[in-house]
């Protein structure tokens, strides 16, 4: 590798927008190639709840208002790209924005406003690039494995056997469209039919848990293997029927939730808890590593091709 090609990949900084249906992240990570291997650094993450699909959800569009917030948003979300010196990014948006029917003309407001490219990606890709992040930890993990991300308007499930990737799926079950009385009973039954039919296939599946209301849930449990990070199923079934106790208001008081967080947390349990109890999962990894990880991946990924091509 020559000079030039190492200092184009040494000590950059990547950012990836992640813009979902409950919340609109940044994540800006610092990237260096070493001897040993790419070293990730966390630089900024910052998480605005903008709860895009409430209003998706239920009136097929964004409102004006959060319209305005997401071009208010985006805008400061390029100022502090520029501020911390970001050389590449990539913007994508999930469940929300793929349902709006003003959703095109917000991106191209977006680009116009703040200059950032917002990318509507479906389903199927967003499942991958959840699990393309996810390669190296699951190298010395030989058994059958279902990464679960759950968002506020879809779920994305990675089957993965042996360490190789066996099939994608994604359903449109999310927290937020779960709370709006708006997830198809079909889609229910198709997830349902298709856990049990993996877990017939593949049987002893254990979880690997994604997303915020996963993460979360993680941190509640006092029993738990820190270890290997990861929690029984058991243990998730048991604190799910605490929270379900309470109101919104009391749960935020009494485990001290965000009000994004207090709402949403039951319903994410809820779909959690049923592929765990179709597929008879013990127990559910939980990496701390989303979406917006596995997109600052592929960014690296992507520029490391174009200066090796560049190089030849």
């Amino acid at each position: 590798m020559s000079k030039e090609m190492e200092t184009a990949l040494n000590g950059v900084n990547y950012a990836a927008i992640d813009i979902g249906s409950n919340a609109v992240r940044l994540l800006i990570k610092h990237l260096e190639e070493t001897k040993d291997g790419v070293k990730f650094s966390k630089v900024l993450l910052l998480r605005v709840p903008l709860r895009l699909g409430f209003d998706v959800f239920s009136k097929n569009k964004i409102s004006d208002k959060k319209a305005k917030n997401m071009v208010r948003l985006m805008k400061s979300y390029s100022y502090l790209m520029k501020i911390y010196d970001v050389k590449d990014y990539r913007a994508c948006a999930t469940s929300a924005m793929r349902d709006s029917k003003n959703g095109q003309e917000i991106i191209k407001r977006v680009a116009k406003e703040s200059g950032i490219q917002i990318e509507i990606i479906d389903g199927q890709e967003e499942a991958k690039i959840v699990y393309n992040n996810h390669v190296e930890s699951m190298e010395d993990r030989k058994g059958n494995y279902m990464y679960v991300d759950v968002g506020g308007g879809s779920t994305e499930i990675n089957l993965l056997s042996r360490g190789q990737l066996v099939c994608s799926r994604s359903y449109n079950i999310g927290t937020v469209r779960i709370l709006n009385d708006a997830v198809k009973e079909g889609e229910w039954d198709r997830l349902k039919n298709d856990m049990a039919e993996l877990a017939q296939s593949y049987p002893g599946i254990n979880i690997i848990g994604s997303g915020g209301n996963i993460n979360k849930l993680y941190r509640m449990i006092e029993k738990k293997d820190k270890k290997r990070a990861r929690m029984t199923v058991v243990s998730l079934q048991e604190l799910h029927n605490e929270l379900k106790q309470y109101t919104v208001a009391e749960r935020m008081q009494k485990f001290n939730l965000k009000p994004d967080r207090a709402d949403v947390i039951v319903p994410a349990g809820d779909i959690f808890l049923t592929i765990a109890d179709i597929i008879k999962a013990t127990y559910i990894y939980v990496p701390v590593i989303g979406l917006a990880d596995g997109v600052i991946d592929g960014i690296y990924l992507r520029n490391k091709w174009k200066a090796l091509n560049n190089e030849v």
